[in-house]
């Protein structure tokens, strides 16, 4: 599927939805975030600045190791894991326990990204509506027939 950019502005509140179910889909992750394509923290587990800035250095080093920006990035050390995946012109990054499924957590992200960025608007409007943002994501993600 082609990587386009999102349909508009992704709500912080539609984020935060998408990183419930994130959570929710993924029993190993310790910590998550979402952020714009500025690099603009939408939603995260904890200290927004911090993965913000923990974000642009990961990225910027995993940038400048090739001559494209990365779409993806997988750290496995003995204390745990890093992911980053871009799609959309969005960014997921999370923090996970030790030996998690690489392909399992990168096919999460990616959903939870896709979903984010096609559904958006329409997600934050429908949360707005007053249903939680973890519903939201969760019936998105299950229209397209995807999860974890």
């Amino acid at each position: 599927m082609a990587d386009v950019e999102t349909n508009g502005v992704v709500s912080g509140q539609a984020a935060e939805g998408a990183l419930a179910y994130l959570t929710e889909m993924s029993p190993d992750l310790r910590g998550a975030a979402i952020l714009d394509s500025g690099g603009a923290v939408l939603a995260a587990t904890s200290e927004p600045n911090r993965w913000r800035e923990d974000a642009a250095a990961l990225l910027d080093v995993s940038d400048r190791a090739g001559e494209e920006p990365v779409r993806q990035v997988h750290v496995a050390t003995e204390q745990g894991e890093v992911f980053a995946l871009r799609h959309a012109g969005l960014t997921a990054l999370v923090v996970s326990e030790r030996f998690a499924l690489a392909s399992l957590m990168f096919f999460d992200m990616r959903s939870v990204l896709r979903e984010l960025a096609q559904d958006g608007a329409g997600a934050a409007e429908a949360a707005r509506g007053g249903r939680q943002g973890s519903e939201v994501a969760e019936d998105a993600v299950a229209e397209n027939g995807e999860g974890g």
